[in-house]
């Protein structure tokens, strides 16, 4: 089976102030459908620039990524947006969502840049807030929910495309330890229907969570390993 997702000695520098920056050093991963995977490490390990560059916001100076059957790593930006658009669904620590659209247009904002009636946009993003247990939030404005609540509106609208991939990154860092468990409950759950994910965090109790645990240390993959909790 051909994985969803498929990094081959990814390397990526950046110049600063005169500097030669290098941030990822030769990143080696593979990851199939239906995987739960947490990526973590010590601040500046470079996890976020590889969530970057998976999320297809970013492109590698070196190496090659294929998501599913496609080459993404020398596409334009122009090809790089639709593919974020029809293949990635994100999940943020700090929510973005617009503060003046209804729980309901938030979620179907990205599929404004599709092909796609208005009616179908409003049957999914309902569909999706249904999925996350918020259908009678549809009107409300972020301000007029919880934390939890807004971060699973913006789970709504990573799910609302149907992408081959989940991204989120620290999606419970600015909730309670409460509603953190909610959240991770909801993760679970969509894990278990099927849903790919792939979570960027730096809580070692949030990375146990998931099936599989990849570390990056110095900008390399220090370990990749499965989670005996749920062998």
């Amino acid at each position: 089976m051909t994985p969803m997702l498929n990094v081959k000695s990814l390397h990526k520098r950046y110049a600063m102030a005169g500097e030669d920056l290098h941030v990822l050093r030769g990143i080696d991963i593979q990851i199939r459908e239906n995987e739960y995977v947490a990526i973590t490490g010590p601040s500046g390990s470079g996890k976020s620039t590889l969530m970057n560059i998976l999320g297809c916001l970013d492109r590698p100076t070196e190496g090659q990524y294929l998501l599913g059957d496609q080459d993404v790593s020398g596409m334009d930006e122009q090809t790089l947006a639709l593919v974020r658009n029809r293949r990635i669904g994100f999940v943020f620590q700090s929510f973005n969502l617009m503060p003046r659209e209804s729980a309901l247009n938030n979620v179907a904002h990205p599929l404004r840049y599709r092909r796609m009636s208005r009616s179908e946009r409003r049957h999914r993003a309902l569909a999706a807030l249904a999925r996350v247990g918020l259908a009678d939030r549809a009107t409300h404005l972020p301000n007029q929910l919880s934390g939890g609540q807004r971060q699973r509106v913006a789970i709504a609208r990573a799910l609302c495309g149907e992408p081959s991939i989940l991204l989120a990154d620290e999606p419970t860092g600015n909730l309670d330890s409460a509603t953190t468990a909610d959240i991770m409950n909801l993760f679970d759950s969509l894990w278990s229907e099927g849903s790919t994910i792939v979570m960027i965090t730096h809580e070692p109790d949030i990375a146990e969570r998931c099936r599989r645990v990849i570390r990056i240390e110095d900008g390399r993959i220090s370990s990749d390993r499965l989670n005996p909790v749920h062998d």
